[in-house]
C-alpha cells in the first residue's frame, strides 16, 4: 500500500507541487527535483529496489540513485517538488487507472512511498533502435499518487478500442499501459528528408488515455541553441561590418 499523501500545485507555467507528509509517510523524488523540505523531513538516497534497478536506471541516462524524503518528526511536515522546464505537474491517482502507468524517462517528478518505479524497457526492439528518447519508458505500479511533468501544454487523449494516433516521439508523457505502441517510418522520400518531424513517428492503439506535451524539453532545447547561433552570427557580422567602417575612416578611404 502507497502512503496516502496530500498535495497542493502552486503556479501556473513554472509549476511546484507541494507534498504534506503525515508523521512516518513519505515520497520519492527524482534527483535534483526537490525544491525545499520543512522541519522533520530526512532524505534516504538509495537504488530504489536493489542494485540491479540503479544500473538499470543509469543505462537509459537516469541517475543511478533516487531519493526518499521521509517524514521523521512528529507533526505534519511539507516538501516541494518543481517542474524542471515551463509546463504543467499532472497528478496521477494510480489506484483510479488500474494501478500502472507507463511515460517517458524525463517525464516522472515524484511519487508516493510504496509505488514501484521501474525502467520499462520497450518490448519492441525497433521501438528500441529507432523510437528515440520516448522509447525509454518508466513503469509507475501501486495504489497512491504520483507525478509526472509535461512541457507547454498537457493534452489528454482517450482512444477508443482500436483507434489510432501518431505523434512526433518527444511528444508523448505517458500512457496506459492497455495501450498498444509501435515506431512507424514516416512515408515518402521528400516528408523524410525535408519534413523536419524526424524519420520516425510512434503509433499509439487504443483502447486507453494518452497525454501529450506541446513543448518536449528537447524541442525548446534545439529552438534556444539554433536562436544563438543565429544571434552570435549576427554580432560577429556587425562586428565585421563596423570593423571595416571603422578601418576605411581611419586611412581616409
Amino acid at each position: 500500500m502507497a502512503d496516502e499523501i496530500d498535495y497542493q500545485i502552486f503556479g501556473d507555467d513554472l509549476q511546484l507541487v507541494e507534498v504534506e507528509l503525515d508523521p512516518g509517510e513519505g515520497v520519492r523524488g527524482e534527483a535534483g527535483t526537490m525544491t525545499y523540505m520543512e522541519t522533520g523531513i530526512e532524505m534516504q538516497t538509495g537504488t530504489g529496489g536493489g542494485l540491479l534497478k540503479g544500473v538499470k536506471r543509469m543505462v537509459t541516462g537516469e541517475s543511478f540513485f533516487i531519493t526518499t524524503f521521509l517524514n521523521q518528526g512528529s507533526e505534519k511536515s511539507r516538501v516541494g517538488f518543481a517542474a524542471p522546464y515551463p509546463g504543467k505537474i499532472m497528478p496521477l491517482d494510480l489506484a483510479k487507472l488500474g494501478g500502472k502507468f507507463l511515460c517517458q524517462k524525463d517525464s516522472f517528478l515524484c511519487a508516493a512511498q510504496g509505488i514501484e518505479i521501474e525502467v520499462a524497457f520497450t518490448k519492441r526492439i525497433g521501438a528500441g533502435l529507432f523510437g528515440g528518447e520516448g522509447f525509454i519508458l518508466q513503469r509507475l505500479e501501486g495504489d497512491g499518487m504520483a507525478f509526472v511533468h509535461a512541457g507547454g501544454t498537457l493534452i489528454e487523449k482517450d482512444l477508443a478500442d482500436g483507434e489510432t494516433l501518431r505523434v512526433d516521439t518527444g511528444c508523448l508523457v505517458g500512457f496506459h499501459p492497455s495501450v498498444d505502441y509501435d515506431i512507424q517510418m514516416v512515408g515518402g522520400f521528400s516528408n523524410a528528408l525535408f519534413g523536419g518531424e524526424g524519420l520516425f513517428l510512434t503509433k499509439l492503439t487504443g483502447p486507453g488515455k494518452v497525454y501529450l506535451q506541446s513543448l518536449p524539453f528537447s524541442r525548446l532545447a534545439d529552438r534556444i541553441e539554433a536562436g544563438l547561433k543565429s544571434q552570435t552570427g549576427e554580432t560577429r557580422g556587425a562586428a565585421g561590418i563596423g570593423g571595416n567602417i571603422l578601418k576605411g575612416l581611419i586611412s581616409g578611404n
